[in-house]
């Protein structure tokens, strides 16, 4: 259990059973010291769940305050959010959970000084923005309720900096590629299904066309994000919580072709959906030289790394039948 102390050093995790926060809890863990992060999400975690754990809605301020106080709470990663299809389907739910929510710990850190990072994501771009090479500022309309709420979240959380001194950051994630977690209803997760898929079945049938290029990440390269810009030098920092982040930009098919050198069999079938609206509303690839400058973004792995590390990693447990 954490030591409830008056440093205020906890570090706080909201949506920790999500597919990024089920990994960054453990990596943060690592850098704190486990006695020192709380995980907490809406739901139950699994019985051999062995980290502090604080089952909660982030909706629920009054709960959350005492959180704060009793765990001495100084940091909080915020990635409770309800995602892109998801959202679609229950947009009313998306808005409270992703703004509401945001907007509760907002005033809660304007009371208690916590340091707060909150992702958005690319998303937050529309079919009126540039598509290749999305510059760091430019038009943000997007067409979702999930990119709605995630320009709003960006705002909001400059306003309370600029008016309240709020230390929030965050940056614009592209597609996250896990191989810990399952997909957790993005429209970007066709990539993890393919790799499982592969894996276990050697065929795939993609809801995205073939030619559909968006920007990617590895799960190495997002924890490494959280960190980097959460330990950068706030005098740096020129922009809050709206920085491009990118590692790599393909298409369904690009991806089937790299897997295809390490599964020769694999055979992909494409029928888009609902969801390819939602891509083509969203970049191809991402200018991040403004995190580069302010906070020395540098991702570590490409499509070639990420796609041998993934099918190694996977075809491992595969083999232990865990998969």
């Amino acid at each position: 259990m954490i030591i409830m102390n008056a440093d205020k050093d906890g570090v706080l995790v909201t949506g920790a059973l999500g597919q990024i926060g089920s990994e960054l809890t453990p990596y943060l863990k690592e850098i704190h010291g486990k006695e020192k992060v709380l995980a907490t999400d809406i739901k139950s975690p699994e019985p051999d769940y062995d980290d502090a754990y604080e089952a909660v809605n982030i909706l629920d301020k009054e709960r959350m305050e005492k959180i704060v106080s009793e765990y001495g709470i100084g940091t909080v990663y915020h990635l409770a959010a309800i995602l892109s299809a998801n959202g679609e389907k229950n947009p009313d739910l998306a808005w409270k959970v992703n703004v509401d929510g945001l907007h509760i710990l907002l005033d809660i850190a304007k009371k208690t000084e916590l340091k707060i990072f909150v992702p958005s994501s690319i998303a937050a771009f529309g079919p009126e923005t540039p598509r290749q090479m999305t510059p760091q500022d430019t038009v943000m309309k997007p067409t979702t309720m999930y990119g709605i709420t995630k320009v709003v979240g960006e705002l909001l959380g400059s306003y309370y900096h600029e008016k309240f001194g709020v230390d929030v950051r965050g940056v614009r994630f592209p597609g996250i590629i896990s191989n810990v977690a399952l997909p957790g209803g993005g429209t970007t997760d066709y990539a993890v299904e393919m790799f499982y898929e592969a894996i276990k079945k050697k065929r795939y049938v993609c809801f995205l066309r073939d030619d559909t290029v968006l920007p990617m990440m590895y799960m190495p390269d997002c924890l490494k994000a959280f960190t980097r810009l959460m330990d950068a030098d706030p005098s740096r920092l020129k922009h809050r919580c709206d920085f491009n982040v990118s590692a790599m930009s393909f298409s369904p098919k690009t991806l089937a072709e790299e897997i295809k050198k390490h599964i020769p069999e694999f055979v992909i079938e494409y029928k888009p959906d609902f969801r390819q609206a939602i891509a083509d509303s969203w970049p191809e690839s991402i200018d991040d030289s403004v995190a580069r400058e302010e906070w020395g973004w540098e991702p570590d792995y490409d499509l070639k790394a990420m796609v041998s590390d993934m099918l190694k990693v996977l075809g491992e447990r595969h083999e232990k039948g865990i998969l």
